[in-house]
């Protein structure tokens, strides 16, 4: 089977986005201390920004030269989200989640500057019953692939796609998508089940195309952290070590 290993020029350490999904600042700032420098990219989501110090968290890691991912799944009227990418910009994130029409994703890349937009396609939370419950009587695939063509066509820079519709999307689409890959899983089956369901490994998720991981519970569960999150970089740093031959589009 082809292998679609990403060739961008992303350091391989910064492949994994770690996703700081916890109830309190304090909490997040005792595991950014812990991760230390095994984790040089960061997730913040809806959870932390009702926290009240989600702008004083981004300061902090951008004091510790950190990357940082805004995962707010912006929607709104497109002038509203435009207004609100432009505040990001501003605050100097690297990136940011929007969901929507044409019309949305379309305002938010106007504005982007240097922050890239990735496009929602499908939550990895949803399967196809799920898709048929909400009305979308179609195959989640190619639902995936036509959200990503049409970001791609907007100005988006990438989109968030499971690692299961990612080696369509490379197939299909322009390689200089950025394809963002969260629901990722150690390859056991002691992992318990939780709500995602479009899973894939890290060694898979790469293989299939993706540029970026992102993971959380695999490594806030863990008894200790920061040597899961070594472990995982050990594996990307394997993934991406690969002869050119073997390893690169």
């Amino acid at each position: 089977m082809k292998s679609f290993i990403s060739s961008k020029d992303i350091p391989p350490k910064e492949r994994l986005i770690f996703a700081l999904d916890v109830p309190s600042t304090e909490e997040a700032e005792s595991l950014i201390e812990s991760l230390g420098d095994s984790v040089s990219f960061y997730k913040l989501g809806l959870q932390l920004f009702m926290t009240g110090g989600y702008f004083q968290l981004i300061e902090k890691l951008q004091k510790l030269q950190k990357k940082i991912f805004v995962d707010l799944k912006l929607f709104d009227v497109p002038e509203t989200v435009k207004n609100a990418v432009e505040q990001l910009q501003i605050r100097n994130v690297d990136f940011a989640t929007v969901h929507g029409n044409d019309d949305i994703m379309s305002a938010a890349a106007s504005v982007k500057g240097n922050t890239k937009i990735l496009a929602v396609t499908v939550l990895t939370s949803l399967d196809k019953g799920d898709m048929t419950d909400l009305g979308f009587n179609c195959d989640v695939h190619q639902l995936v692939l036509s959200r990503a063509r049409r970001a791609l066509s907007l100005g988006c820079d990438g989109v968030i796609s499971s690692g299961l519709e990612v080696r369509e999307l490379r197939e299909s689409l322009d390689e200089k998508l950025l394809v963002i890959t969260p629901g990722i899983r150690p390859a056991s089956n002691a992992w318990p089940k939780d709500d995602q369901k479009r899973v894939v490994t890290v060694q898979d998720a790469f293989s299939n195309g993706a540029d970026y991981v992102v993971i959380g519970r695999p490594i806030r569960a863990a008894k200790n952290p920061r040597a899961a999150a070594e472990e995982i970089q050990r594996q990307i740093e394997a993934v991406f070590s690969l002869p050119p031959l073997l390893g690169v589009k």
